[in-house]
């Protein structure tokens, strides 16, 4: 009969993947970063041995891939060990990202750490718990049909997991993998589904419980907020309570900064500050912060702003160091237009800014300004801090769609404020 027990869901690893979109400057902590997911994953560990659970589970993309070098799978079997050494068993399935056909470097594990196979769904019990977990890895990094079929009916008299990794259905923003419906999983009959793929948290549904934990660490500015693991609580074969447990040693945040009531540019840096403390203090708790701050809204400092889009960056950065030593900026976005007012009373600008915008629709002008600026851009020298959405850069990328568009706003600004 299913007892009372609790065990760790945790999926999308990513173990050693890089961190995606930082540009270095001085200060950042490149090292602290390069290691966020072999941090998160210790933080994981200790996080199960804490809580005293019964088993973990690893619901895909425990690995980002092939290793680089044989360093990745040791800091794993070094940090899978201290579970091992008390007992507690571990449960691994392979997703798109560590597929088996992926994975060229293999270690000798514990037996107390399980592979689940890929030629077919395979089934693990234990029984001084009354637990029976069932789960197939993808044989190829693109599993495009439905897993579910394979996996065997629950088992009577037993706490039913199922283990999967896929997309579901309606999740645009991740690669369809082993799609499935949440009705298609509530009629296997088990009570717990231990999903992975999807980065974000979400239990989407709790009868029977089917449920994401999201990636254990964030890895790039799309994946915000806090990223951990599920600690689930069973009861006499019932789940009792589900706690999501931060596990992050980095965070990943996007802060907008409405402007329309700002009159100058001290006004900005101090609603910029304001805005940094706030989120230092907010999400800090020793751990990294990583931001964007973007600013919206219509204001007559929108002119100004385009023009001294670089300057306002290393103003930003200033302020978060000012706000905390563990706060750093990813990129400024500046999305803000001018007052309806004030534009509404420069038709000579706003006639010169269409034309500019019927200009940047020419198809051949793109190609134009490459066969133009080629000699310049191959003598240009490289900025030490060229950020990937500054003009030079994009020009040098051959991102000329992206240059121009940016181009195009800084010069309609200063067209609008001029007219002014």
């Amino acid at each position: 009969m299913p007892g009372t027990f609790r065990f760790l869901h945790v999926a999308d690893v990513h173990l050693d993947s890089p961190m995606r979109g930082l540009t270095r400057y001085e200060g950042l902590p490149v090292a602290e970063i390069r290691g966020a997911t072999r941090a998160a994953f210790t933080n994981m560990v200790e996080a199960a041995l804490a809580e005293s659970v019964d088993f973990v589970v690893i619901a895909g993309d425990l690995f980002d891939g092939d290793w680089r070098d044989m360093s990745t799978g040791l800091h794993f079997a070094a940090a899978i060990g201290r579970l091992t050494q008390r007992g507690i068993p571990v449960f691994i399935l392979a997703g798109n990202h560590d597929a088996d056909s992926r994975l060229t470097s293999q270690l000798p594990l514990p037996k107390e750490v399980r592979r689940f196979g890929a030629r077919k769904a395979e089934s693990f019990t234990l029984p001084e718990l009354g637990v029976v977990l069932h789960g197939r890895s993808f044989a190829t990094p693109e599993v495009r049909e439905d897993m579910t079929p394979g996996y065997p009916a629950a088992v009577a008299g037993l706490f039913n997991i199922g283990v999967l990794h896929t997309s579901l259905a309606g999740y645009a923003a991740h690669e369809t993998y082993a799609p499935c419906a949440p009705a298609t999983l509530a009629a296997k009959g088990y009570d717990y589904w231990a999903l992975g793929h999807v980065h974000e948290h979400q239990v989407v549904q709790a009868a029977p419980h089917i449920v994401f934990p999201g990636n254990l660490q964030g890895r790039h500015i799309r994946e915000t907020g806090a990223k951990g693991a599920v600690l689930v609580e069973v009861e006499d074969g019932v789940v009792r309570q589900l706690r999501h447990l931060p596990l992050d040693v980095l965070r990943w945040c996007r802060v907008e900064l409405p402007c329309d009531t700002l009159a100058d540019e001290d006004a900005l840096l101090d609603a910029m500050r304001a805005a940094l403390h706030g989120l230092a203090e907010a999400e800090g708790e020793g751990r990294l912060v990583v931001a964007r701050l973007v600013l919206t809204g219509a204001t007559p400092l929108h002119g100004r702003l385009q023009d001294r889009r670089g300057a306002l960056r290393d103003q930003v950065r200033a302020l978060a160091a000012h706000a905390s030593e563990r706060l750093f900026i990813e990129k400024l976005s500046l999305h803000t237009t001018p007052p309806r007012s004030e534009a509404s009373a420069q038709p000579i600008a706003e006639d010169l800014a269409a034309m500019l915008r019927e200009a940047l629709a020419d198809p051949e002008l793109a190609q134009a300004l490459q066969q133009d600026l080629a000699g310049f851009l191959a003598v240009a020298p490289e900025a030490r801090d060229e950020q990937r959405e500054s003009l030079l850069a994009q020009a040098r990328a051959g991102e000329w769609t992206a240059a121009l568009a940016a181009a195009s706003e800084a010069l309609e600004a200063r067209l609008m404020q001029g007219a002014g």
